[in-house]
């Protein structure tokens, strides 16, 4: 295996043994001392919120409508497939992650178990899948805040959805500078009045499906376009179990992470999972198909107003609204954290890692997220921005298998989790025979973008980085 250990910073040509927490890159004008390492801030409770708060924005809030359309009330399905895809990986990751507990996530692991060309690529491509995904959420909430304002009676119109996008966008970028722990504060309180918000509309919804409450609906039936319609629509709504990962690229900021991050990953999977599925049943008994389908974006508006009247239908829209909000503030977050493992290792130029001083937070790279984003919200493109981020993430999770894989093969001294996989290697393999396996269901659009941002990568890493050598201790 190339790389013996994993490094907490390095470049190319590294000159000695660097002290742990400290890399020492020499260059043709100078060499290089950052021993400046993110603090650990977030607690169990934080990790759960930025788990859960990602996750819940998109599956539950935005995507009903259009999934509904796809693949009709079988839509419940393609959730519960996109959950247990998810959780295959959560566990894979949940073992990495407390092995090499490091900010990065998805990109340190590979790199590590799979060597420096497919930890840049997926590196890089985690950069722009969650820069894709994060301007999805910035698009859903730019619709949630018009019907909320539509709700309380000001009525704005669509053409400021996006607007508002970009002002919340750049809001949640600033607000991260100013440090990781503010950011948590307010993932936390979001998702507690979230989870509130959702856990009375769904008890009520259900019972209403049930026909204990209401007035019965008639049946639909459950797969009306067939089966291969769930798997492509398994495929869309991926983007919805994307928050899991992120918890593992804010793991070099997390207390404990040998107990924290397992439980958040996984249990944030957990949660949200049932939650959708139980979301997509209650909407397609409350309305038909076709019904959600041409309500699009914001039709759990009006689920909420068919159950609970108009306090119902703002109940969701300030619940959407939340989601969406909280989607976008914890992927800004993750964004930026992919951005500043990268470039720690020298996979991107070495200033992309400066933390600012007073805050201990990674400013550059939190600006190289920013901005791509609000350029990628401005398009609007809702299903094209959510499958590139399934698309690339989904490559990152297999890959993630792969190298759990290899690492327990040759078991390297420095690897020993605090957690270890149940079922290996039955897990870790089916977990990438799945991911890779969803991508072929994607939309051809999205696959060529896809493809041509992993082409895009790997021509950087040759061009720019071929030469760095991962090398140092934890």
């Amino acid at each position: 295996m190339e790389n013996e250990l994993p490094p907490s910073g390095s470049g190319t040509n590294i000159a000695g043994d660097a002290p742990e927490g400290e890399s020492t890159v020499e260059t043709d004008e100078a060499t290089i001392t950052d021993d400046a390492e993110l603090e650990r801030t977030l607690g169990l409770s934080g990790g759960l919120a930025i788990g859960i708060g990602t996750m819940i924005g998109a599956g539950i809030f935005v995507f009903p409508g259009l999934a509904a359309g796809r693949a009709g009330p079988a839509a419940a399905a393609s959730f519960a497939i996109g959950g247990v895809v998810a959780l295959l990986v959560a566990l894979p990751a949940s073992e990495l992650a407390t092995a090499m507990p490091k900010s990065g996530g998805g990109y340190y692991f590979i790199s590590r178990g799979l060597g420096a060309l497919a930890g840049a690529v997926v590196g890089l491509s985690l950069w722009f899948g969650l820069v894709f995904a994060t301007a999805f959420y910035l698009v859903g909430f730019g619709f949630y805040a018009v019907d909320t304002l539509a709700e309380l009676g000001v009525a704005v119109g669509d053409g400021l959805a996006i607007p508002l996008a970009l002002l919340f966008g750049a809001g949640f970028t600033v607000l991260n500078v100013t440090g990781t722990e503010n950011a948590a504060k307010l993932q936390n309180g979001i998702v507690a009045l979230l989870l509130s918000i959702l856990s009375v509309f769904l008890v009520y919804g259900g019972l209403d499906a049930l026909g204990i409450v209401g007035q019965p609906s008639a049946p639909e039936t459950f797969a009306p376009f067939g089966s291969v319609p769930i798997l492509t629509t398994a495929a869309l709504v991926f983007t919805s179990y994307l928050g899991f990962a992120q918890v593992a690229t804010v793991a070099g900021e997390m207390k404990r992470p040998g107990r924290n991050l397992p439980l958040a990953m996984v249990g944030s999977v957990l949660v949200v999972s049932v939650m959708y599925v139980l979301t997509i049943f209650v909407a397609t008994s409350a309305f038909g198909s076709a019904r959600l389908e041409a309500l699009g974006e914001t039709a759990m508006v009006e689920v909420g107003r068919h159950f609970l009247g108009a306090g119902g239908a703002l109940a969701i829209v300030v619940g959407g609204l939340l989601a969406t909000m909280s989607s976008a503030n914890a992927s800004v977050l993750s964004t930026s954290r992919a951005i500043y493992a990268v470039s720690k290792d020298a996979l991107l130029p070495q200033w992309a890692s400066r933390i600012n001083l007073k805050y201990g937070t990674p400013h550059v790279a939190l600006g190289l997220a920013g901005g791509p984003i609000l350029v990628l919200v401005a398009t609007g493109r809702v299903e094209i921005l959510a499958e590139v981020a399934s698309f690339l993430h989904l490559l990152m999770y297999g890959l993630i298998c792969v190298a759990l894989v290899a690492l327990r093969r040759d078991e390297p001294e420095w690897y020993d989790p605090d957690f270890r996989v149940p079922g290996y290697p039955v897990v870790p393999i089916l977990g990438a025979v799945a991911s890779f396996g969803l991508v072929g269901f994607m939309q051809p659009a999205s696959q060529i973008v896809g493809t041509a941002i992993l082409l895009t990568t790997a021509g950087w890493y040759y061009y720019y980085a071929r030469d760095v050598t991962l090398k140092g201790a934890l």
